[in-house]
């Protein structure tokens, strides 16, 4: 058991109820920015609010952003969710780059608490042979070739078939045979 385990909750993944079907419902509710209109701390916060909160507010019509100004207060964001959630960060000494980045961060998320999720299956030796893709067989020259190639519609370890042995033995060309 790691250590991480003994201070976050587990539980399985819970996904409201056909969100998506038909159309995609944002799960965040509402936003609130409080922040201070003359500390330094809050200087990214008011460069967020000044440059970049109308376009986020034009691209994002699901979620309610609210400016609350308080004196003296260190910058903070917080988040209320349909589920009845409600998510606070501090947004102390960050750049107007990095506020963007949290606000769009809590904007996609859905609510819940942090928690490690469990599965419904389990296995007491988990497979040691690796994940399979596509590529997993491949020859690795193949990684070298300029495309478009001809020769790659035909599979690479072909063998000649019967007719194109006994028209090398015999000498004769097999667009000849092919036509009697």
């Amino acid at each position: 058991m790691s250590q991480l385990s003994l201070f976050v909750k587990s539980g399985f993944v819970k996904a409201p109820l056909a969100n998506g079907i038909g159309r995609y419902v944002p799960q965040c509710q509402r936003m609130t920015l409080k922040f201070c209109l003359g500390w330094g701390n809050s200087r990214g916060v008011r460069d967020f609010i000044q440059h970049d909160l109308i376009e986020f507010v034009k691209q994002n019509p699901g979620t309610v952003m609210y400016l609350k100004p308080r004196r003296h207060r260190s910058p903070v964001l917080v988040a209320e969710y349909l589920n009845g959630g409600r998510e606070w960060f501090s947004l102390n000494d960050m750049t107007r780059e990095e506020v963007y980045k949290w606000v769009d961060l809590y904007r996609t998320k859905a609510g819940y608490p942090d928690m490690h999720f469990k599965n419904y299956q389990h296995s007491d030796i988990p497979s040691i042979q690796g994940y399979w893709t596509p590529f997993t067989n491949k020859p690795a020259d193949r990684n070298m070739l300029e495309f478009p190639q001809n020769s790659l519609n035909t599979p690479l370890n072909l063998k000649p078939s019967t007719s194109e042995i006994i028209s090398k033995l015999y000498g004769e060309p097999q667009e000849q045979r092919s036509s009697r």
